[in-house]
């Protein structure tokens, strides 16, 4: 009986410090007001178009006739509700945002026009995207 207590202790223990190894003791919690627009993964909130072999490619700016990964993020990752773009330089990859009417996520892309307090939200529809619209919202960041 004595052994089986001692098991349930150690693993109580092992279970609460696991849960302290996820903790990020600096991480700081900012209140801002930032402009929030919606994209997905289409041609016109992207900015690719396809190429004569039907393959895509960026429509404009510097990498312009370029092969573009549809769907896949500047960090690299694919891209999914929860998925924020932002100016990088201001939010860096992986700054998490609590946005009101939208929840949480994480900036792994930005964007051209993504610039100081501006941040875009993807949405798994156009349809979706164009409905949240433009709107200023004051965001919960957690670096």
């Amino acid at each position: 009986m004595k052994i089986m207590k001692l098991g349930f202790f150690f693993g109580v223990a092992l279970a609460l410090l696991s849960g302290c190894a996820n903790h990020k003791p600096f991480e700081r919690t900012e209140f801002i007001a930032l402009e929030a627009t919606g994209y997905c993964k289409c041609q016109q909130c992207c900015g690719w178009k396809r190429n004569l072999l039907m393959q895509p490619v960026f429509a404009y700016g510097p990498q312009e006739g370029e092969k573009k990964k549809v769907g896949v993020t500047a960090s690299g990752t694919k891209a999914k509700p929860g998925t924020i773009a932002a100016d990088t330089s201001v939010f860096p990859f992986g700054t998490r945002m609590k946005i009101p009417g939208y929840g949480w996520g994480t900036v792994e892309d930005r964007g051209g026009a993504i610039k100081g307090g501006k941040i875009d939200l993807f949405f798994k529809t156009h349809k979706q995207a164009l409905e949240w619209g433009r709107q200023t919202v004051t965001v919960e960041v957690k670096r």
